[in-house]
């Protein structure tokens, strides 16, 4: 393998030659920092670099695997996590300037696990401010690597540039309303949103807890089972985690046989409705490549949306101030406009929020009878195709459920998706689209995920940088 085009390799191919000697963690960790200290300073994805930190522990994975105690797909692999996640004694900001000094006294989980499958720290990714859709003015926006004018996807906004551009392997991201999905299908990437709880949150900066989930972000399928197999799991730290087995999400894997029998639900008048028609394009040629693949489509009816979308801002926000208790509005003149104004709104009375959380278990629950008929239901990311900054601004302005009506819904009932590239507009925008399942349905998303991409390239294709 070439040091000189490792960035863009499967993670999985890259574990392989470090497991066999052929190439050393400390090559791999010093080509991936040489590439961020060339490539970052114009694509802004890092808040915070730890070369130190990743050169010993790429010393340590070395050390270790020539040793025979090989730990699996993560030894030895340079990642990075988003900057809501508590690294101990290394800035963690939130995207807030409020935070700009804080340094945790304990790690996350998240983080823990990733130390313990091997893996080495290049640092923290940029977000928006709190998680929520814009960057504080104190912080610089990441550019998207395919085209500088088109979003980034938020929260999770330097996770997905620095996955997509070859300045890590994988990354954490998290998401409220789409913060793993956006940035996924801005930037070409696959991301797996899980079930809620399946990740430990112990340890981050909530948005809103009881929507907020944590997941992997990678250029691939495979690559994203290898991260969430070591993310997954019960922590006594975080009460809210499942305490079920963690499937073997990488050994799982089928190949190009992993989407035979699946049964796949389409909605097309829910899907299609004021639906971008080269998203719409996209999407039933992902479909059509599915049932060559052996999927099975049927008709379905998507549970209607209408009651949930009225109520999930509301109580979103409601949450969010709940995070912000000890700094909102104490020392509101810190915060940045946009996430102050969200503030500002949240003006949701005590009925409206029961009446919410009713309809948030009603939708739960017809989505969970749907797939008591389908293994697998297909929709876009987004309604109006891959937007620019400021399209994605005049949306959100007019109402937010025009960029999170087929994200936010899936937030609210805790149930997993897989999001995955399936293209490029003829202006070269990429494409995305969602597998979503049943609680705890990871295993299958990604193997149908995979057979996807065997059968297709536009998971292979880079960011000419």
């Amino acid at each position: 393998m070439s040091i000189t085009d490792i960035h863009y390799q499967p993670l999985t191919k890259v574990a392989e030659h470090i497991k066999s000697g052929a190439i050393s963690p400390v090559e791999v960790t010093e080509a991936i920092l040489n590439r961020i200290e060339a490539l970052d300073p114009g694509l802004r994805s890092y808040t915070t670099v730890t070369p130190e930190l990743a050169m010993a522990q790429a010393k340590a994975a070395e050390a270790e695997i020539r040793a025979g105690r090989y730990r699996g797909p993560l030894h030895g692999i340079p990642l990075a996590v988003k900057d809501l996640c508590f690294t101990k004694g290394i800035t963690t900001t939130a995207g807030m300037s409020i935070h700009r000094d804080f340094k945790p006294g304990y790690d996350a989980t998240v983080v823990t696990k990733l130390a313990e499958a091997g893996s080495v720290l290049l640092g923290k990714l940029h977000m928006t401010e709190g998680a929520t859709l814009e960057h504080h003015p104190e912080f610089p926006e990441p550019v998207n690597p395919w085209k500088s004018d088109v979003w980034v996807g938020v929260s999770s906004s330097g996770s997905g540039v620095a996955t997509a551009a070859g300045l890590t392997y994988c990354s954490i991201g998290s998401d409220t309303g789409g913060s793993i999905r956006f940035p996924s299908a801005c930037n070409s990437l696959t991301g797996v949103k899980p079930t809620w709880g399946l990740i430990s949150r112990y340890g981050i900066f909530d948005l809103a807890a009881t929507y907020d989930h944590l997941g992997p972000m990678a250029r691939s399928a495979a690559d994203a089972a290898a991260m969430l197999q070591a993310l997954a799991g019960w922590d006594p730290n975080d009460t809210t985690t499942l305490p079920d087995p963690v499937p073997d999400y990488l050994g799982g894997l089928k190949g190009i046989y992993g989407a035979t029998g699946v049964k796949i639900g389409l909605d097309w008048d829910h899907v299609g409705e004021g639906c971008e028609p080269q998203t719409l394009a996209a999407l039933k040629d992902a479909v059509k490549v599915l049932e060559s693949l052996g999927a099975e489509t049927r008709p379905v009816t998507f549970p209607s949306q209408e009651a949930l979308l009225r109520y999930t801002m509301p109580l979103t926000i409601g949450e969010l101030l709940a995070a912000h208790i000890e700094t909102y509005p104490s020392r509101a003149d810190e915060y940045g406009p946009a996430i102050k104004q969200m503030m500002q709104v949240a003006n949701v009375t005590p009925a409206e929020t029961g009446q919410g959380n009713v309809e948030r278990r009603k939708f739960r629950g017809a989505v969970i009878k749907l797939f008591t008929e389908i293994d697998i239901f297909v929709m876009p990311v987004f309604r109006l195709g891959t937007p620019t900054w400021s399209e994605m601004r005049a949306q959100v302005a007019e109402d937010f459920n025009n960029i999170g009506k087929f994200t936010s819904p899936f937030n609210a009932t805790g149930t997993p998706t897989v999001t995955l590239p399936c293209g490029f507009t003829a202006d070269g925008r990429p494409i995305a689209f969602q597998l979503a399942g049943a609680p705890g349905s990871e295993a299958l998303l990604l193997k149908v995920a995979d057979a996807y991409q065997q059968a297709t390239d536009w998971h292979t294709r880079h960011p000419a940088l």
